[in-house]
């Protein structure tokens, strides 16, 4: 039971037991100051809010560090990306601070002193988020009652102007560029592949004989070190090429790829991986030039030229998704849905046709019956041949539908 030791003039300890069984104590100046600690401690754990002081007096760079060692999961670049935010914007503000003094206001205060600074507003959420996660991570192993990431509000981030190429643009760009990496501009463009997708393409997974690849894997650079992993939705999918490119593609390996398996499809000139920096410089900068297209169009641009161009062929939203390979349709709709504009008015007209059709029909109708059709059932207690009535009602199609109804179906 809770109880109230005298130690002298004005020093009170507070005693309690913990959900753990355990024995803790704090000492006052004032009998009164000691019975509220005990009655919100007994509060607390009654509403199981309880969380152990001694705990909560971690500092955030000492959780921080314990739950880095919980991410080995991850991938490489994104605990690079973790510890620059750490390093740079989350242990200078709270780094000695105990957890349980954080509060929202401190959390408010600093993603304001961030936007002051003049950090981006994509850099901002992802410091908080990083914060969030981490504390929440505190909550949930008994350190916090509550995370202070509540309430905050953060800057909209601009989403990148996407750039997006002519089939004539990628052209001129392929010609620009030396063997055998115009061949790299058009897969990046026509098989969409992420540029650490195409530098960890292997020959074993070059399926030509169906015009397709297996994108399995990519390859990250981190702190000058590469790194061979999963996808960015760690999922595999399957490419399906056009005959011009799994020509190309055919004619490449069979001169320049070492057999096996396991060999990289593109290399570096003196061998070993494509390093993105290394190729942006060296070849991508100096071909842009050369087709006199903008300095500023990324190689990751052309995936995004590879969705204008499926669009622009009538291709499906779903089939988008999956030669691209996003985790969800929603985000192909997010990022390309602008460039459907066309195709919303396709539907619209189609279903204009639908209704012409059927207007016709029905005009049609009223100019040969004079009206609608009425079908008189039989009076209680008459007799109805047993066919009678399935000719009657069953003979013309109760489900009207334009003549041209297959045509007029919404297939896309």
């Amino acid at each position: 039971m809770a109880h109230i030791q005298k130690l002298g003039p004005n020093r009170y300890r507070a005693r309690y037991r913990g959900p753990d069984g355990r024995e803790r104590s704090r000492v006052f100046r004032r009998r009164s100051d000691a019975a509220r600690f005990l009655n919100a401690m007994e509060a607390d754990k009654a509403r199981s809010e309880w969380v152990d002081p001694r705990l909560s007096r971690i500092s955030f760079a000492e959780w921080a560090e314990r739950w880095k060692g919980t991410t080995a999961h991850l991938k490489p670049k994104t605990r690079a990306g973790y510890e620059s935010l750490l390093r740079t914007h989350l242990l200078p503000a709270f780094g000695r601070v105990p957890l349980g003094r954080i509060q929202p206001v401190h959390v408010r205060e600093w993603v304001a002193g961030l936007a002051e600074a003049g950090l981006s507003p994509s850099r901002i959420r992802q410091a908080y988020q990083l914060l969030s996660a981490i504390l929440k991570a505190a909550v949930e192993s008994g350190y916090l009652v509550r995370s202070p990431c509540v309430g905050v509000s953060l800057p909209k981030a601009e989403r990148r102007e996407m750039r997006f190429l002519s089939a004539g643009e990628v052209d001129r760009l392929a010609e620009a560029v030396a063997e055998p990496y115009d061949l790299l501009v058009y897969l990046l463009a026509y098989g969409g592949l992420r540029w650490g997708e195409a530098a960890a393409l292997r020959r074993g997974r070059c399926h030509l004989l169906r015009s397709r690849i297996e994108v399995a894997e990519s390859l990250a650079e981190v702190g000058g070190r590469l790194h061979f992993g999963p996808t960015k939705t760690y999922q595999r999918r399957t490419v399906v090429l056009p005959g011009f490119l799994r020509d190309r593609l055919a004619a490449h390996l069979a001169r320049r790829v070492p057999p096996g398996p396991e060999a990289l499809v593109f290399t570096a000139p003196d061998g070993g991986p494509l390093r993105h920096a290394n190729f942006r410089k060296r070849t991508w900068l100096p071909a842009l030039e050369a087709a006199a297209l903008p300095p500023n169009v990324r190689i990751h641009d052309l995936r995004h030229t590879c969705a204008a161009l499926l669009i622009a062929g009538g291709a499906h939203p779903k089939a988008i998704q999956a030669h691209l390979g996003h985790s969800s349709i929603q985000v192909t709709l997010d990022r390309y849905g602008h460039l459907f504009p066309d195709e919303m008015d396709r539907l619209a007209e189609k279903l204009d046709a639908t209704h012409e059709a059927s207007s016709r029909r029905a005009a049609a109708s009223m100019r040969h019956g004079g009206g609608a059709e009425v079908i008189e059932f039989p009076r209680r207690g008459e007799n109805m041949a047993p066919d009678l009535g399935e000719r009657s009602w069953g003979g013309e199609d109760s489900n009207l539908r334009p003549a041209d109804y297959e045509s007029a179906a919404l297939t896309h």
